[in-house]
């Protein structure tokens, strides 16, 4: 009798320890969805059939998947895909544990006006298809029943942005279980007031909820390194609070910080837990990092008390052939490509990003301008943000900065882009006003709009007296003043270049400089006929500079704390400068692919301290043809050109040179370069005369990747001659077969007009390359990618998914 009393008692301690550790639980929402393109207003509703629905998992575009085409109400502009209105419902179950549980769900954002219901009740709408936004279920459930979420996505009315969107539940989808009483979600706010190498003070302001004055609360704050070890605890009482949110604001130090940086970026781990009478209600972690920065009106910006040049690049949201359907690899490529060419900071053109990534920037040490409208009441297209602003720009400003704000990545808000109030007085009070949201939610953090007046005495945005710093897009002719014109200012250059260049395309002559004319509709002068744009780093918008042009004034002076670049990578719209069939941008520094232009490399060796020697162009052309040969390099005094073994002489940057040049009568052969200093070799690159096409070579940039279902591996399709050199003008159609455990997910090949639809079993190279992107099933196993083209001898690569 006595064993079964103690076994009794010790039944019911572990019991008792389970539910005191129960805590929050985040659940994966994404999977098993229906999907309806088209509306019926009836799927809002519990009993309606969707069993001829398309089954689909989350983030989901179906933009990306439809034809481009010119007649379709998107416009050239947003890359002339489709939009339309689309529904999502899904079915699942609650257990009846949760019964006296709190259950949320949280929207990472859709595109756009989305509508949800919950068992037949109405939760509501967010028109921004960039905010993050949440609803609370538990008055709806029937817990230990099933339950229907219905969402009702409308993008019909268009256009309605400058560049793609794409359309449905592109970003992520979570559950949310919690006691009642609970952390408010971005109710937390963690900031670092003391900043020295001995110690950081952390300051926390923690939001609960509870839903009755009884019980004795706590608050716990866990502090650990990235080791894992305790560096900081604090653990506070809880004032009693019927049915309201208490704030509760702790201190903690931590010695001996190991500081965030861009070429160190160490988080630390916090959590906090609710206690409700010694059990654990609700608990939550996040990554922070300890960091301090300044802006100086003479000496530019500094981070943690050491000068840092700001090398940013804009960046728009979609990830090329994937469209806006958030890929975390995907994501964390584009900033792996972006690292290695020596760029350090992020701005989120023109809307607030995705969660992922800032979190992939926190890890990766990248600095984020996150950016919150690209227009205020004023409209760019006829039905933009415009027409939701009066109702929603203070909720949507509020919820981004609170959602975001705990980011050690983020060191400036813009709250606008272009925006046209700065040309009329409105631009100060609208101005003012964002300003201070900002500020309520944000004090430790400066606050910025991408300007495109350059006129102090013209800027009525400007003239609010609000912004801690002036953003100036482009006007680089202004730069060298912008102390007289703006004294006692501090400086960031918002947006800059507008350069515009085709991968692998090269036209002569390449000293030159070329503008898109001011009408902003007449072609490029003097443009190409298959609609190319020579990659010499040569041509810009009317309004912008070449890379160099506005590099070499950004790099002289201190007080020009940096820029951020138009753009990293090429973008789905604007295709700035040509007509139809032209469907993506001409700016990025990157094809949409993913594959580097040219003038990569001219940054590489300006922001990156490893040796670079890069040889443009290809060397494959009609004999006797004069041909401007250019060599972006580094860490070498000169470069020597030899052509199938003469040398064609040695050339030297002369004061603010940043490549070198000579013009070449071309003859087949080898064309190599070889870079020294102080007499020795440092580097030696070469180019060789391709041969006809003979096989196809694929590339995984990853041989292992994770059996989620999500994961990607981008496989590089080269065409190659007989010798392996990449054969610069192939334009096969490449055809594509998968067996194992992946699918063929999205094939590119950075070409901005190719009409081609991103999904399929077929697609063209360009220039020598094409992309295949493979996703992993949830299944371990082998992948097999195959590739075959008339005239070519097939490949094979295999990936490992586990």
């Amino acid at each position: 009798m006595r064993c079964c009393y103690f076994l009794l008692v010790g039944l019911l301690c572990c019991i008792f320890e389970a539910n005191a550790q129960s805590g929050r639980k985040t659940e994966n929402f994404n999977t098993n969805w229906k999907f309806f393109l088209g509306d019926n207003p009836q799927a809002k509703n519990t009993e309606f059939n969707d069993g001829t629905w398309r089954s689909l998992n989350l983030p989901h575009d179906w933009s990306i998947e439809g034809t481009f085409d010119p007649k379709n109400p998107t416009t050239q502009a947003e890359g002339g895909l489709p939009a339309g209105i689309g529904w999502y419902r899904k079915r699942f179950t609650i257990p009846a544990s949760s019964t006296n549980k709190s259950v949320f769900i949280d929207f990472d954002g859709v595109y756009r006006n989305s509508e949800v219901w919950i068992n037949g009740h109405y939760l509501g709408k967010r028109p921004n298809g960039y905010i993050s936004f949440r609803y609370d279920l538990t008055p709806y459930l029937k817990f230990g029943g099933q339950n229907v979420i219905a969402v009702r996505v409308d993008n019909a009315d268009q256009p309605n942005s400058r560049w793609y969107t794409g359309s449905g539940i592109y970003r992520n989808v979570r559950l949310v279980t919690t006691a009642k009483t609970y952390l408010v979600n971005w109710g937390t706010f963690i900031t670092t007031p003391h900043v020295d190498d001995k110690s950081a003070k952390i300051a926390l302001n923690i939001s609960v909820y509870q839903p009755a004055a009884k019980g004795r609360i706590t608050l716990e704050t866990i502090i650990y390194d990235a080791a894992g070890k305790v560096v900081a605890q604090r653990t506070s009482p809880v004032k009693n609070s019927k049915d309201t949110v208490v704030m509760v604001s702790q201190n903690l130090q931590v010695n001996n910080p190991r500081l965030w940086s861009v070429t160190d970026p160490y988080l630390y781990k916090v959590t906090v837990k609710v206690f409700e009478d010694g059990r654990l209600a609700d608990d939550y972690t996040m990554h922070t990092g300890i960091r301090y920065f300044n802006f100086d009106a003479d000496k530019g910006f500094s981070l943690n008390g050491k000068p840092l040049k700001i090398w940013g690049v804009c960046m728009h949201h979609d990830q090329g052939a994937l469209g806006a359907a958030v890929n975390t690899r995907a994501i964390e490529r584009q900033l792996q490509i972006l690292k290695a060419m020596g760029c350090n900071a992020i701005r989120t053109s023109h809307n607030p990003p995705a969660p992922e990534l800032l979190d992939l920037c926190d890890r990766m040490g990248f600095l984020v301008m996150d950016e919150a409208f690209d227009m205020w009441k004023k409209k760019k297209s006829k039905f933009d943000y415009h027409l939701d602003w009066e109702k929603w720009h203070v909720k949507d400003l509020q919820d981004q900065v609170l959602r975001d704000r705990n980011h050690p990545s983020i060191f400036a808000w813009s709250i606008g882009n272009e925006i046209r109030e700065q040309f009329d007085s409105t631009g100060i009070s609208i101005g003012r006003e964002l300003v201070n949201i900002v500020k309520q939610l944000d004090k430790t953090r400066p606050v910025t709009s991408a300007l495109s007046e350059a006129d102090p005495k013209k800027n009525f945005i400007y003239q609010s007296g609000a912004l801690d710093l002036v953003g100036l897009n482009y006007h680089q002719e202004v730069y060298a003043d912008f102390q007289k014109n703006y004294p006692g200012q501090k400086f960031i250059g918002t947006e800059n270049m507008s350069a515009l260049a085709t991968r692998g395309h090269y036209d002569m002559p390449s000293d030159s400089i070329r503008r898109w004319p001011k009408d902003g509709k007449t072609p490029l002068k003097d443009g190409n006929p298959d609609f190319t744009v020579s990659a010499y780093d040569n041509v810009s918008a009317y309004w912008g500079s070449t890379h160099e042009e506005t590099w070499k004034i950004i790099k002289k002076y201190d007080f020009l704390s940096g820029l951020f670049v138009w753009t990293g990578f090429d973008y789905i719209g604007e295709p700035t400068p040509y007509l139809w069939p032209a469907r993506s941008s001409y700016f990025g520094i990157v094809d949409l692919a993913g594959f580097p232009k040219d003038v990569y490399y001219m940054y590489q060796s300006e922001w990156t301290n490893k040796p670079v020697l890069h040889l443009l162009p290809h060397w494959n052309w009609k004999p006797g043809q004069t041909i401007d040969v250019w060599a972006y390099y580094n860490n070498a005094d000169e470069v020597e050109l030899y052509l199938n073994g003469r040398s064609l002489g040695t050339r030297k940057k002369n004061g603010d040179d940043l490549h070198v040049m000579w013009r070449v009568k071309y003859e087949p052969g080898a064309l190599k370069a070889i870079s020294r200093k102080n007499g020795r070799v440092v580097l030696t690159t070469q180019v060789n005369t391709a041969g006809q096409p003979y096989r196809i070579q694929l590339k995984a940039d990853r041989g292992h990747i994770k059996a989620d279902g999500n994961d990607l591996s981008f496989v590089t399709v080269s065409v190659l001659d007989k010798n392996n050199n990449l054969v610069p003008n192939a334009g096969h159609l490449i055809k594509f077969k998968v067996e194992g455990s992946g699918i063929l997910k999205a094939l590119d090949d950075g070409s901005q007009t190719n009409l081609e639809p991103f999904t399929g079993n077929e697609h063209h190279v360009f220039n020598g390359f094409g992309l295949a992107v493979i996703q992993s099933k949830v299944k371990p196993g082998a992948i097999t990618l195959s590739a075959t083209a008339d005239g070519l001898q097939a490949a094979r690569v295999t990936i490992e998914s586990n």
